[in-house]
């Protein structure tokens, strides 16, 4: 940035327009050159008041003539009326406030004699045309509209509405950017996209798109502006990314190949043991990932899958190829019941190859390898055995929680890092766990959660993408019922086919959105306390907002909770005599293992869980699922629980329990959760109902994205172009010395307001 555009805005304006400012969060010329319009306001055609007709969008000059302000007869409340004329005819404005002194600024301003620009919509009102509300802009108020002339070319033209704040409103913040773009030169505005790739994609200069974006003459222009500054947050975003994927293909790695066909070890023997055939798409990403492995460089790869698309069995072909080549796997797992199930499932998987366990550097008996499980809650014995285990090398793969990343963790020989739902850690945290081998260990991080390419190019940008579509044959299918709550005979329906499942000798998941009962309302702290510690149950997508989908918080129905779940369950008459399972995230480690023993032992045929068994769990005898309040889950949310059931040979049934209204976002996602079960299509589905926020993880960060104008769900088309266009440059410069600007413009915006979204990536 040049001194023009860090110069603060005390510089510029007097103290109270600075201040004023501030509220908006800006400080600088930089900053409020960034503050883009929220919309533009149509001024609509100038037209006589005689000719006025309702409905019309308008816009008029004329003068006050009176206003009187009063109370309103039949509600709390104040009116103003304001009768303005154009010197033949006369036209009524009517602003409403909840009380005299919230009128005061317009009946300070809107005084006899004053002249202006009224913008709005023709009413009738007691057969009486009238504007409600009208945007207006007075003469005198701003510099350059001292006229009648000024006032009538600034009709003309789209008038920008920015984001405002008390006592700065959206005038104000116009007629400061007036100021600024009327000294403004081309070379005050530092320019992030170089110029060949300007000409190349035909848009103009940083300079002149601000100022159409702040003072166009006509809406195509401001598209136009609009356009040029979308391209730009893609092309520094894209830079961004691809400075990361130049810089992981310069590291060193250890090559870690395959070993020659027909040579005995870990891989071959579990290949020849598999009683399944790959699909051909396990069978394609296994050599992508085999052939990168391979190479002295560190692979960098994200593996995305349809729920049951066997990701687990191509992430462990791969660490068997590192084990065989004398290197060791981490898997990481975000929560203690799915990495305890991800170390059951290994094992299970490689059987007697899972056995004995030598160190590295001596002759393997019988070709076999050690799975170690590491998490926080492990014993003193327990967790001093699994990291003698993991030093040593004794053990090829560690599975884990968070614990991996423990100062106290060490590997012989660290080959390979597999980050399993790879939403829920960051950038940071998995590079904690890649650190430490002694190089670049590779990586694969793998999401269950299908991503359309859109979201793959943006938050996942620095990694390769593979894709599962296929399903390996032999799973039966899964039906998705909505269940309107408040229908008992539904209700009813519901508890009978749970218990036609369990008497068929197969399980069922009962999943509520919080373990404890909404605190009474006289315990505020005690429910935040509750909500506090069950952070890791939490459902990520859960809407616990302003009641956009149908009423506010205060009148949306309590969530149900497992502890009062599990109490009504064991007393409905459909389920007597069977016993009823709980599982949630503030149980002890071995109270989790002993539910979920229970629960696929059969001994405890219904569990009652929070979202904690959203991902890894695989029970192939679990064939029904009940989710209550699904209205307040997203889309992939519903997705993953749905993927709990009919994991084996027998049909899967998935009833979804809410009270949504048609015509609400939440039921549109129920709706959509009934039509299809293809991951692909829901995530695009997602997308569309999402918020970008939400797209880009601002949800889980608590702060607003800071894309300002591109919209990654939107733009797809610009992503793209600036996807290639960065990744020309980058390829040109790596640490961008021959494009400074760009590379102050990443430093600017990503690593203040984007670098969490990254790390979230």
């Amino acid at each position: 940035m040049t001194a023009r555009t860090d110069e603060r805005l005390e510089r510029t304006f007097d103290k109270r327009t600075a201040t004023a400012l501030g509220k908006l969060g800006l400080s600088t010329v930089g900053d409020l050159l960034g503050h883009y319009p929220r919309r533009y306001a149509d001024p609509g055609a100038l037209e006589d008041i005689a000719a006025l007709q309702v409905g019309e969008h308008v816009t008029i000059l004329a003068r006050v003539e009176q206003a009187t302000v009063r109370p309103m007869r039949n509600r709390k409340g104040a009116l103003m009326e304001v009768v303005v004329t154009d010197g033949s005819s006369r036209l009524s404005l009517t602003f409403f406030g909840k009380h005299r002194g919230s009128l005061y600024n317009h009946e300070k301003r809107l005084v006899p004699g004053a002249k202006g620009l009224f913008t709005g919509t023709v009413g009738l009102y007691r057969g009486t045309r009238q504007l409600t509300h009208p945007d207006f802009t007075l003469m005198g108020e701003e510099s350059d509209l001292d006229s009648d002339e000024a006032l009538l070319e600034h009709a003309t033209k789209p008038i920008p509405i920015y984001p405002a704040a008390a006592g700065i409103p959206s005038w104000k913040v116009q007629a400061a950017l007036r100021v600024v773009l009327d000294t403004l030169a081309d070379d005050d505005v530092p320019d992030p996209v170089p110029e060949e790739v300007l000409r190349r994609q035909g848009l103009p200069g940083r300079a002149a798109a601000l100022r159409s974006l702040h003072r166009p003459a006509t809406m195509e222009e401001a598209y136009r502006a609009r356009h040029r500054m979308r391209f730009e947050e893609a092309f520094v975003l894209q830079a961004a990314l691809a400075q990361r994927r130049a810089r992981t293909a310069a590291e060193d790695a250890t090559a870690r190949p395959s070993l020659p066909s027909g040579a005995p070890g870990l891989l071959a023997d579990f290949d020849a043991a598999l009683p399944f055939t790959l699909t051909a798409g396990q069978r394609a990403v296994g050599e992508e990932i085999a052939a990168e492995l391979a190479a002295p460089r560190p692979m960098h790869r994200l593996l995305q899958g349809e729920v049951g698309s066997g990701k687990t069995v191509v992430a462990l072909r791969a660490m068997l190829q590192v084990v065989d080549a004398g290197g060791q796997a981490a898997l990481l797992a975000p929560t203690e019941v799915l990495a305890a199930q991800h170390a059951r499932t290994l094992r299970a998987l490689l059987g007697p190859l899972a056995e004995g366990g030598t160190l590295f550097g001596s002759e393997r008996s019988g070709a076999s390898t050690r799975v170690a499980l590491l998490t926080g809650s492990l014993g003193a014995k327990a967790r001093k055995e699994a990291l003698l285990q993991a030093a040593s090398g004794e053990a090829g793969i560690v599975v884990g929680t968070h614990a991996l990343l423990s100062e106290q963790v060490q590997f012989a020989d660290l080959g390979l890092v597999v980050v399993d739902e790879q939403h829920r850690f960051g950038v940071e945290q998995r590079d904690a766990l890649r650190a430490k081998g002694r190089v670049a260990p590779h990586l694969l991080v793998m999401t269950a959660t299908p991503i359309p390419r859109t979201v793959a190019m943006t938050v996942f940008g620095d990694l390769e993408t593979s894709s599962l579509t296929e399903v390996p044959a032999g799973r039966a299918g899964i039906t998705t019922v909505a269940v309107p709550a408040g229908n008992v005979r539904w209700t009813d329906r519901t508890w009978a086919r749970v218990r036609e499942e369990v008497d068929a000798g197969r399980r069922a998941y009962v999943v509520c959105a919080r373990i404890h009962p909404d605190a009474p309302a006289d315990e505020p702290a005690a429910g935040a306390r509750r909500a506090a510690a069950d952070f890791d149950d939490v459902p990520e997508f859960l809407d616990l907002g302003d009641g956009a989908d149908g009423g506010s918080a205060a009148e949306r129905k309590p969530l149900r909770a497992v502890l009062e779940v599990v109490e009504e369950l064991r007393a409905r008459p459909e389920l007597q005599g069977v016993e009823v399972g709980v599982l949630h995230g503030q149980m002890a480690p071995d109270q989790k293992d002993a539910a979920m023993a229970r629960f696929a032992s059969g001994e405890a045929p219904v569990l009652v869980s929070t979202t904690v068994v959203e991902v890894g769990v695989d029970v192939p005898e679990a064939t029904a699922m009940v989710i209550f309040d699904a209205d307040r889950f997203g889309i992939s949310q519903l997705h993953q629980l749905r993927g709990r059931v009919g994991r084996g040979t027998d049909p899967g049934l998935c009833l979804l329990v809410s009270d949504a209204e048609p015509g609400t976002p939440a039921f549109a996602r129920l709706e959509a959760m009934t039509r299809t079960t293809d991951g692909f299509e829901l995530a695009n589905l997602d997308l569309e109902l999402r918020s970008e926020g939400d797209v880009l993880g601002a949800a889980q960060s608590g702060r607003a994205s800071s894309l300002r104008l591109l919209r990654v769900v939107k733009d797809a088309g610009i992503i793209e172009e600036a996807r290639t266009a960065a990744a020309d440059v980058v390829r040109a410069s790596p640490d961008l010395a021959e494009f400074p600007e760009l590379a102050a413009a990443i430093r600017a915006q990503l690593d203040e307001d984007q670098e969490e979204f990254l790390e979230r990536a």
